[in-house]
């Protein structure tokens, strides 16, 4: 299978938004209509989608539920979808694949009820993934509103562990900046465990993927595409088609 590259679509009072920093006062809309943004994006051969609800994350409940069912109902039998963003109980978890989520994210819970992790992939193995967003090394949760005192690598760890299909690691000071992903933090991680790590925050331009692809190998499978793909820095058709042509050789 080819690197995955993952268009982000970020959901914030039912817009495609995207955040600089996860600042929640620094949103630019990129479109009023998700769905036709999930079918703009499979069109141009994306093979899974990534969706926040980020009023969800903030709430610690899911705000924009109706919307991600519009998204399923449109693409859902296509391609695999990831949602994340206000799932912090297995009543929320199950819920959320019951709708057709293929997986769930799973953030802040994680490191704040211990017991869920495993709970939740005894119950529903193979379709968690957790979301580790970081700061200089330092774990933050509640909508990247706080850092926590927990290092990446021992919680990553823990996680796998507990059995979850995937790590996605977010560097949040770079998260829509489009500064560049921290690889070295990113293949550290990758190197740590022996489960697959998912790429994120900041991905800037078309060298970034191909840096990215160079440590396929290491365990790192993908990367988010947000505001790289939105204001045009990176030709998503065209990536797709490279990460393709290099599965292929």
């Amino acid at each position: 299978m080819s690197f995955l590259l993952i268009p982000a679509i970020d959901l914030k009072n039912g817009q495609c938004v995207r955040l600089r920093q996860g600042e929640y006062d620094d949103v630019t809309v990129f479109s009023d209509n998700p769905v036709e943004t999930a079918n703009k994006w499979i069109s141009k051969g994306a093979k899974r989608l990534h969706v926040v609800d980020l009023d969800g994350a903030v709430a610690g409940y899911p705000k924009n539920k109706s919307v991600i069912q519009s998204i399923l109902s449109s693409v859902g039998d296509k391609i695999p979808i990831q949602v994340g963003g206000g799932i912090r109980d297995l009543d929320t978890i199950e819920s959320t694949i019951d709708i057709g989520v293929t997986y769930v994210v799973i953030g802040t819970a994680a490191v704040k009820t211990p017991g869920l992790l495993k709970d939740a992939c005894a119950a529903f193995l193979g379709h968690i993934i957790v979301s580790i967003d970081a700061k200089d090394g330092k774990v933050a949760t509640d909508g990247w509103s706080k850092l926590s005192g927990h290092e990446v690598i021992d919680l990553a760890k823990k996680y796998e562990d507990d059995g979850v299909e995937a790590i996605l690691y977010t560097d949040i000071g770079r998260d829509g900046m489009l500064s560049g992903i921290n690889l070295d933090a990113t293949l550290k991680l990758a190197q740590s465990i022996s489960i697959p790590v998912i790429a994120s925050g900041g991905l800037a331009d078309m060298s970034e993927i191909k840096n990215l692809c160079k440590i396929e190998q290491e365990g790192v499978m993908g990367t988010i595409l947000g505001r790289s793909i939105y204001e045009g820095k990176i030709d998503f058709e065209f990536a797709q088609k490279y990460v393709e042509n290099l599965a292929d050789c």
